[in-house]
């Protein structure tokens, strides 16, 4: 594996920009990672730098909006929010030691696939219609296989994470207003795991990170103010266009 590249100045506030706009832009519609994913690769990194720097550095505005939302969390159906935490924690660090052991090259080469995953469950949660009320429930047995899944999946590459959950958690019995702050915990819970391995990994562009985390910060604040100025759908639009071209752009490289 090649040593993370130095960056410059300007580089740097680039990052901060992208940071700024993916901070943004999950505010009003989610999908922050479809920036900074391709910011941190046309900068340089490789693509297992550019993955674990980008979950260090949104770590932060997404624990903020995971606390101010923790009273609106709740048990989901058969399993308590607790064994649900624990089971989120554990996938994370399953998911984030298996991307440590994956061998960068053929990372590389599962990076096309997993964006292409990751597009295509934004464009699905972003534009199906959301129940209002808990629409059915899901066995134990089939609420923790799907949980395990999904917490690895974070834990390795995370995108798309929240609308399956999302969906997961609505199926199994939540209203809309509980699963989206129970989908924040969760993810933080799993995120946080991730992050606590990925620090210590070597791999890690502090000075991109610490652009992304300042710039996304400053999103969110952006984006609260936004959100009743722009309109969600074009968001979530530009962010499906920004997938999709960077997955034909992974598959051509």
């Amino acid at each position: 594996m090649p040593p993370v590249p130095p960056l410059d100045l300007l580089t740097v506030i680039l990052i901060a920009a992208a940071g700024l706009f993916a901070g943004t832009q999950n505010a009003l519609a989610g999908g922050g990672s479809f920036i900074t994913f391709p910011a941190l690769l046309l900068v340089g990194l490789n693509p297992l730098a550019a993955n674990m720097t980008s979950t260090i550095a949104m770590f932060p505005s997404q624990a903020t909006s995971a606390i101010a939302g923790r009273k609106l969390v709740a048990d989901v159906g058969p399993l308590t929010f607790r064994q649900m935490f624990v089971i989120s924690v554990i996938g994370g660090i399953a998911g984030a030691i298996l991307l440590r052991i994956t061998p960068p090259t053929f990372f590389e080469r599962l990076v096309p696939w997993l964006v292409l995953f990751a597009t295509s469950m934004f464009a699905w949660g972003a534009f199906r219609k959301q129940p209002l009320h808990a629409a059915s429930s899901m066995p134990r047995w089939a609420l923790v296989v799907t949980q395990t899944a999904i917490s690895i999946y974070g834990g390795y590459f995370g995108g798309g994470i929240g609308f399956l959950m999302l969906a997961a958690l609505t199926i199994a019995g939540q209203q809309i207003r509980a699963a989206t702050a129970t989908k924040n915990m969760l993810a933080m819970a799993m995120n946080a795991a991730a992050t606590a391995i990925f620090a210590f990994s070597g791999l890690i562009s502090w000075p991109a990170a610490l652009a992304l985390c300042a710039g996304g910060i400053g999103g969110g604040l952006l984006g609260s103010w936004l959100i009743f100025r722009l309109p969600p759908r074009a968001m979530r639009i530009f962010v499906v266009c920004v997938g999709a071209a960077l997955t034909v752009y992974m598959f051509w490289r």
